[in-house]
């Protein structure tokens, strides 16, 4: 299972939010790229980053993106704002894989002909859930899709990874969904996010069969550390 930390940009700070809320934050540091580098340095397979200020339309950390991706050498994985083909091959230039959430679901030929692109690999469908439906815009609407259908409709199209992220506990240090993670991972490779909080946790996340984790607050917070995860995953 790889280990990834997330790496969420705001005004230019890294940042965790608590259940999305862009008024409920906590900034780190404000030098994004040193903070890649860190993680980069202690063991991290892959990095998470995403532009917060995108996903909520209010504005753009693009080059701060691209910078970390030129700044490390581990693969890095890029979120938030992606709602154009255009957007997504201009991110999939600087890095090693897309997530994508809103566009997908209002406009999946997009992801149709990304895929026919050969990018299915480097694509990474969003499945942002709370009570078992699919939110996009920033958490704020709901597709009125259920998680088990989206995975079956991406899945149709090429698509075989998922970052599953239950919103009540993302950035809550709660705990794990297991019980969803451990449903969509019988279809999908799935990337395990929200609420991890401790080594038992990502042992939980483990056993449910996911295929990544993505360690934000925890790690921020010295809840976790990198060494202490990997020797067990």
């Amino acid at each position: 299972m790889k280990v990834i930390v997330a790496v969420d940009i705001m005004g230019g700070s890294v940042v965790r939010l608590v259940k999305g809320d862009h008024a409920n934050k906590v900034a780190y540091s404000n030098d994004p790229v040193e903070t890649a580098k860190k993680w980069e340095a202690v063991g991290a397979d892959m990095l998470h980053v995403v532009d917060l200020d995108a996903a909520f339309s209010s504005g753009s950390n693009s080059e701060l993106v691209a910078k970390i991706a030129e700044a490390v050498r581990i693969p890095v994985q890029v979120a938030g704002g992606i709602r154009s083909l255009e957007k997504a091959e201009e991110m999939l230039s600087i890095a090693s894989k897309v997530v994508i959430g809103t566009m997908a679901y209002s406009e999946p030929e997009i992801i149709r002909k990304l895929v026919k692109k050969k990018n299915a690999c480097r694509i990474v469908i969003s499945i942002d859930q709370i009570y078992g439906m699919v939110m996009v815009k920033g958490w704020k609407e709901s597709t009125g899709t259920t998680v088990a259908d989206a995975i079956s409709q991406f899945h149709a199209i090429g698509v075989d990874e998922f970052l599953l992220t239950s919103i009540d506990r993302d950035g809550t240090l709660q705990g794990p969904d297991i019980k969803m993670l451990t449903e969509a991972a019988v279809y999908a490779r799935i990337i395990a996010s929200g609420g991890i909080a401790s080594i038992e946790d990502v042992i939980r996340i483990r056993s449910a069969g996911c295929s990544s984790v993505i360690i934000g607050k925890a790690m921020y917070d010295g809840k976790v550390s990198i060494e202490k995860v990997k020797a067990i995953v």
